[in-house]
C-alpha cells in the first residue's frame, strides 16, 4: 500500500509538473505572439510615420523636421515601455493565478490521498484486529 501511495503521490507529482512545463510553454507562446505583434504594429507606424515624414519634408525646414522626429521617437519608446510593462504585468497576474489554482489543486489532491490513505489504514488495522480475534 505504501509502494501504491507512493507512486500515485510520483504520479501526480509528475502530472503536476507536466501541467505546468505545459502552461509555462503557452505563456511563452503567447508572449512570442504579442511581441510579434507589436514588432508587426510598430514596423507598419514606422512606415507611415517614414511616409508622413518624407512629405513633409518637402514643406518644412530640417530643424522641424528633427524635431518631429525626436518627438515620434520618445511617444515610440514611451508607448513601447507602456505595453511592455502592461505584458509584463499580464504575465506576472497569469502566474499567480496559474500558480494559485495549481497549488489549490495540488492540496485537494494531497488532501484526497491523505484521506484514501488514512481509510487503507483503518481498513488493514481492523484486518488485522480481526486476524489476531481470529487466531
Amino acid at each position: 500500500h505504501e509502494r501504491e501511495h507512493d507512486r500515485e503521490i510520483s504520479e501526480l507529482a509528475a502530472k503536476h509538473a507536466e501541467e505546468v512545463e505545459k502552461l509555462r510553454a503557452e505563456l511563452k507562446e503567447e508572449q512570442r505572439h504579442l511581441l510579434d505583434e507589436l514588432r508587426q504594429q510598430m514596423a507598419a507606424t514606422h512606415r507611415a510615420e517614414h511616409e508622413q515624414a518624407q512629405l513633409q519634408s518637402q514643406t518644412l525646414h530640417s530643424l522641424e523636421l528633427e524635431a518631429l522626429r525626436l518627438t515620434l521617437n520618445n511617444m515610440h519608446t514611451s508607448q513601447l515601455e507602456l505595453t511592455q510593462s502592461n505584458l509584463r504585468k499580464e504575465k506576472e497576474t497569469a502566474l499567480m493565478e496559474l500558480r494559485e489554482m495549481l497549488n489549490d489543486k495540488r492540496a485537494q489532491e494531497v488532501a484526497i490521498l491523505q484521506s484514501r490513505h488514512q481509510l487503507e489504514w483503518e481498513k488493514i488495522k481492523e484486518q488485522c484486529l480481526k486476524e489476531k480475534e481470529d487466531l
